[in-house]
This record gives structure tokens, sequence and C-alpha cells, in this order.
């Protein structure tokens, strides 16, 4: 039996975008990255695992917030190039208090906000 990720188009630093859907209304929450190793943990446990180009290492969606993205679908494109997860999220995906990390709209010349926060980032992240 074949594995299904070896169909894959991984880039030359062994990742591949995603794009994480809300299941429910269609609403694009965020873009990250994965490696294969991130997909597997994520087929595992039904969380979104990212590969973290900043940390250099596998995270879990949620680890820091417990905002986490539970998995119902994955779906790659034409290209195989990019994976699409349908989720439901736990409160917010974006680490600046938004559901979405697409809140920002460009008007003109500026980038404006369209979204209204959902939770306190300083709350949710205060250091320890």
């Amino acid at each position: 039996m074949s594995d299904p990720l070896d169909q894959l188009k991984f880039d030359s630093n062994g990742l591949i975008p995603i794009i994480v859907q809300d299941q429910a209304n269609g609403q694009i929450l965020m873009m990250a990255w994965m490696s294969r190793e991130a997909i597997r943990k994520t087929l595992e446990t039904g969380k979104i695992h990212t590969y973290s180009r900043s940390r250099g290492r596998l995270a879990l969606k949620g680890e820091s917030s417990r905002h986490f993205q539970h998995v119902h679908e994955v779906i790659t494109d034409c290209d195989m190039d990019v994976l699409l997860f349908k989720c439901t999220q736990d409160v917010a995906a974006c680490h600046e208090g938004y559901r979405s990390c697409f809140f920002r709209k460009l008007d003109g010349s500026e980038w404006k906000i369209v979204a209204q926060k959902v939770f306190d980032p300083a709350a949710v992240y205060e250091k320890k």
C-alpha cells in the first residue's frame, strides 16, 4: 500500500502550504505550513499541527491558547501542492484575538480592520 503523502508536492524545505477553513460556514481561518511530520500528527490526533518556520519546530495549533482546530476533512488541489483542512475552530484562530487571521481589508491605500476581536490576547498569552 502506498503512502498518500508521497503524492503531495512539498517545497524545497519539505513544507506544503495549508489553508484552514471553518467547516460550518466556509470562513477562511488561517494559512500556515506543514511538514510531513505535521501532517501525520494532524491525521493521528485530529487536531491541526503546523510547522512553525519562525520557531523551526512542529507546533500544535492552540497549544498556548487552548483554541484548537478539529479536523473534519482534508482536501488537496489539482497540483497536489496545497492542502485545505475543513475544521471546527475553538474560540479563534488568530493570535491577535480575531476569529480569523484574515481581518484586514484593503480600502484604497490602507488596510482597515473589518472584524471584532473575540478574545483578549494579553489575557490568553500572558507570561507566566
